[in-house]
């Protein structure tokens, strides 16, 4: 039975008409299946390719250890808790874990979510929207303007439900207008003040200055909020993100971060910081209080990984030798790359359309990386985001520079 949708013919031709445009632009984004895990390596349609795309740092997503924690999980614990924290849904793993995490970030507790997405929301609409006793007072966001769309959708649904907060997007990583801002406002007398950045930008692959920050932070008593989401696991010697790899480590007052990208790659986020902040969004944070509980399977999982990290730091040294190697490379190869030290490695190609075809090309050669193009990032500044992992060989990293170069050739790149 098909449901008759005549009375919104209009709407739908629309929609259509919008697709064929993104299609006929090389805008619109195609999903390609992977048979089986996600590695160093995977398959497209039988045949193997060097996967270059995949927030997977550290290759724990089909970790051994990794994937036996989460089976023993699944059979101790079950598939999932269908409710949520306070009703029902805690069970000793997810404690632990989260002790773990701040444990880890040299925090003093967290607090887990569905997603990083969930948990930046979560934060900013509850800090926000809470009047903690107080009348006729106004709150300020800092953002940086380069910050990931949860943190932007964030500030944005906050200041929608509260109406008593400013933001300003201040000049990517310019510390220089930041602080003027924050002079200016001084008179103003804000209850809260929050300066926000990511500590690695995930379309740039370069870091905030942390130290810079934390001092800012601290002289106009602001609160400093970092998303960790692409540095945790793949930054600093023992994995511990950008406040490590900076020399701040333990130095922050919030840190956001995801389970989903080095730390095994499935699902989940969590919110770490001082105990008082955390047992707060336990009571304020609704998409901690209206969400089920992250699965025991995911938590068993991340558990494993963290403890590989503590024990070894062996793949986090492995990523750092890949990712110098691959951005070394690359450049000799006569690409133009954004600078960093980070795994994900911008190859700029200018235009959407030339990213899309040099996907498409790339993948024919065996290797799988996605172009981006505005609005994810600026007209003409189009790229291939190539992320490095420690699961890839000399071999994987050298195939794909030899496929780089032959497609770059082809396309007029290089």
């Amino acid at each position: 039975m098909t449901v008759s949708t005549a009375h919104l013919q209009g709407l739908y031709n629309d929609l259509e008409s919008e697709l064929t445009k993104a299609k006929s632009e090389k805008t619109y984004k195609y999903e390609v299946p992977l048979d089986g895990r996600q590695g160093g390596t995977v398959h497209v349609n039988g045949k193997q390719v060097v996967m270059l795309a995949a927030n997977n740092y550290l290759g724990l997503a089909n970790h051994p250890v990794v994937v036996e924690a989460a089976k023993k999980a699944l059979d101790k614990y079950g598939y999932g808790l269908a409710s949520v924290r306070f009703i029902c849904g805690t069970q000793p793993l997810h404690r632990q874990l989260e002790e773990k995490i701040a444990e880890f970030l040299g925090c003093e507790d967290s607090i887990l979510f569905s997603s990083c997405w969930a948990a930046n929301e979560g934060f900013f609409n509850a800090m926000l929207t809470s009047d903690l006793g107080q009348q006729n007072y106004r709150d300020m966001i800092y953002s940086d303007q380069l910050n990931h769309a949860s943190i932007i959708d964030g500030v944005r649904l906050s200041r929608i439900a509260a109406k008593t907060t400013d933001a300003r997007a201040y000049k990517h990583n310019d510390l220089e207008q930041l602080s003027q801002w924050l002079k200016e406002d001084e008179s103003k007398n804000y209850r809260i003040k929050i300066i926000a950045t990511d500590g690695v930008f995930s379309m740039e692959g370069d870091t905030a200055p942390l130290p810079e920050l934390v001092k800012l932070a601290r002289s106009t008593g602001s609160l400093l909020y970092v998303d960790e989401s692409h540095s945790t696991g793949a930054l600093g010697a023992t994995g511990r993100g950008t406040p490590e790899h900076q020399g701040v480590h333990g130095q922050i007052d919030v840190i956001s971060g995801t389970l989903g990208k080095a730390l095994g790659g499935a699902a989940g986020g969590f919110i770490s910081g001082r105990k008082t902040l955390v047992d707060f969004l336990r009571q304020k944070a609704r998409p901690y209080t209206f969400s089920n509980s992250v699965p025991p399977s995911i938590v068993a999982a991340t558990l494993a990984a963290i403890e590989l990290l503590e024990k070894d730091n062996s793949l986090v040294q492995r990523l750092h030798d890949n990712t110098a190697y691959f951005r070394k490379e690359i450049v000799a190869a006569g690409f133009k790359i954004l600078d960093g030290d980070h795994p994900i490695v911008p190859v700029m190609v200018g235009e959407a359309a030339i990213a899309q075809d040099m996907s498409a090309e790339l993948l024919g050669l065996g290797v799988y990386v996605r172009g981006l193009w505005y609005p994810v990032v600026p007209k003409g500044e189009a790229r291939m985001r190539v992320q490095i992992s420690a699961a890839h060989t000399k071999a994987d990293l050298d195939k794909a520079l030899e496929s780089f170069a032959k497609a770059g050739k082809k396309l007029g790149v290089i």
